[in-house]
């Protein structure tokens, strides 16, 4: 469980120092903006992302319809416009999102291949698209082979150019894979059925080393409010609080077997010490009479840790068999960790065996140096 503990923590999670990451949502109401009047939403969110990267301290803004590990389930049938479908047959689910110019580079997430969303094709509403390196790899074997292809989420909507590929985000947490992701623009026409589509409510994540304070929270309100002050602020919290309730409860189960486990050892390690210690303590008149015929302190000494660890050898093969066929039970709280891992049980083996040997050798030490005639009158 501690090797699972640690390759979880040690996976890449698709985006940078998620504790440096603020985030937010706005809806922007069609009473304020009609439908009729749908660029002015883009440009008032292009406006507020724009007062919240002049805030000090701040290095980037992004905007996206979500943020990674928020538990947010939108998923589609995306298609491929180069490859075949049988009748009847649905493309394969992607997890997708709206995204702004930005989101990206914001959250630190690489570009594999292309480039990101420009606020002129935003508005012109270009029919593009971004998609993560496992999506890319599926379909074309390598991001850079993606770049141009089409895709679109169902007939009969255009087709969109994928214009990038970005590195894969683990949003659903680290110990699941990487979504298949599909990234589209905030603004779009002819898309999921409607003529113009816009994204009224959006997430701003905003990249700055004060991010979680409330002194900052409080300023990005203001931000907001300087271009919109009927706009609450919902949802504020930073990525980091994210990733780590992703983790909760991952690691909180990692724990309670860790302390299971580790109470397991230890009481097998004083079981091993005492019964052993108590076994050589009561050959005290042997090793009188072995020493009163001659054997020698070191040959008695070796004798009794012999003994002693081929019972420990023959109980710790045991344990592995048994723990080789038990363990699978929890293969699936296990990650990039075998059940039957074999570091993890030649460290415990080789525990026991220490212990073994010390409760072996300290006694019959012990023993072994008492006269042999106080041995033998100590029966």
């Amino acid at each position: 469980m501690i090797r699972t503990f640690r390759a979880l923590v040690q996976v890449s999670p698709g985006f940078a120092d998620p504790s440096s990451l603020e985030s937010f949502y706005i809806y922007i109401p069609e009473a304020q903006i009609p439908d009729n009047q749908a660029e002015r939403v883009v440009r008032m969110e292009q406006a507020i992302a724009g007062k919240l990267a002049s805030l000090p301290g701040v290095t980037s803004v992004g905007i996206s319809t979500g943020v990674p590990m928020d538990g947010d389930e939108n998923y589609n049938p995306v298609a491929a416009e180069d490859h075949t479908y049988k009748e009847g047959e649905l493309p394969p689910l992607r997890h997708f999102r709206y995204i702004g110019p930005g989101f990206f580079s914001t959250l630190g997430t690489p570009l594999v291949a292309g480039r990101d969303i420009t606020w002129a094709e935003e508005y012109q509403k270009r029919p593009v698209a971004i998609i993560s390196e496992n999506f890319a790899k599926e379909y074309w074997g390598s991001a850079e082979r993606a770049i141009g292809k089409r895709i679109r989420e169902a007939a009969p909507e255009e087709w969109r150019e994928i214009i990038g590929v970005v590195k894969p985000v683990y949003d659903d947490g680290v110990d699941k894979p990487a979504s298949s992701m599909a990234y589209w623009p905030l603004y779009q026409s002819q898309f999921n059925g409607d003529k113009e589509m816009i994204r009224r409510g959006v997430n701003f994540v905003v990249r700055t080393p004060r991010a979680g304070s409330a002194a900052f929270l409080n300023e990005m309100q203001q931000a907001v409010w300087s271009v919109n002050p009927d706009l609450p602020l919902a949802g504020t919290t930073t990525v980091g609080e994210l990733y780590r309730k992703s983790m909760a409860r991952t690691s909180f189960t990692l724990v309670i077997l860790c302390v299971a486990g580790g109470m397991a050892l230890l009481l097998g390690i004083v079981g091993i010490y005492g019964v052993i210690s108590y076994a050589v303590s009561q050959r005290t008149r042997e090793i009188g009479i072995r020493m009163a015929l001659g054997a020698q302190r070191e040959e008695l000494t070796g004798m009794f840790v012999r003994q002693g660890l081929t019972l420990a050898a023959i109980g710790v093969a045991s344990g592995l068999a048994i723990a080789a066929v038990a363990l699978r039970l929890m293969s699936s709280l296990l990650f990039q960790v075998s059940p039957v891992d074999p570091w993890t049980y030649a460290a415990a083996a080789g525990c026991i065996l220490g212990i073994a040997w010390l409760a072996c050798y300290l006694p019959s030490r012990s023993a072994a140096v008492v006269n042999p005639v106080s041995a033998l009158r100590s029966e």
